[in-house]
């Protein structure tokens, strides 16, 4: 338990950093400072301030979905676009340092994904609609902004509901009911 929170303690300060500073001009030495601890203690467990801001990240997704009701997946799906897409942290990431999500977007699944796929099997009924379902939510999540005018993120997160009722209610009648 007492790890635990003090691994919070150090990730709160990493995030308050990066909302201070951006990813790139924060450092492990920053983050040490403002978590009360040693770099020593900060570089046993995170090599450099990428893998710290990784768990940062996965934490701080993890926290906005875990609190999505998904007994009905298409309004907490798009639910949890809105609130990730507002979320100060991934704004701050977005704006200063956006090639820190390109791993995740290319070439390997993150932890939050692994989470987020835990969180959607079941509500979906099966793994590759699940996978399907997160990868549309990451387009709207990503590239939405990019597509306002004369559009809103409004209207596109309709869109993005009306695009997952349609695709996943034609698997409701296989699904079994929800107990």
């Amino acid at each position: 338990m007492t790890a635990i929170r003090h691994n919070d303690g150090v990730l709160d300060a990493a995030r308050d950093c990066v909302l201070a500073y951006g990813v790139r001009r924060t450092t492990l030495t920053d983050v040490a400072r403002r978590a009360g601890v040693s770099r020593m203690t900060l570089y046993r467990r995170w090599p450099d301030v990428r893998s710290l801001v990784a768990d940062l990240m996965t934490r701080e997704w993890v926290r906005v979905l875990s609190g999505l009701d998904l007994g009905d997946p298409v309004p907490a799906v798009v639910e949890g676009v809105r609130t990730l897409r507002a979320h100060p942290l991934w704004r701050k990431i977005v704006e200063a340092d956006p090639d820190l999500l390109l791993p995740y977007l290319l070439d390997r699944r993150g932890a939050t994904h692994e989470a987020v796929l835990e969180l959607l099997e079941p509500a979906v009924g099966d793994p590759a609609r699940a996978r399907a379902v997160l990868l549309v939510a990451q387009s709207f999540l990503l590239s939405a902004p990019t597509m306002l005018d004369p559009v809103t993120l409004d209207e596109l997160d309709a869109e993005l509901a009306a695009l997952l009722e349609a695709y996943l209610g034609q698997f409701a009648q296989r699904r079994p009911p929800r107990p």
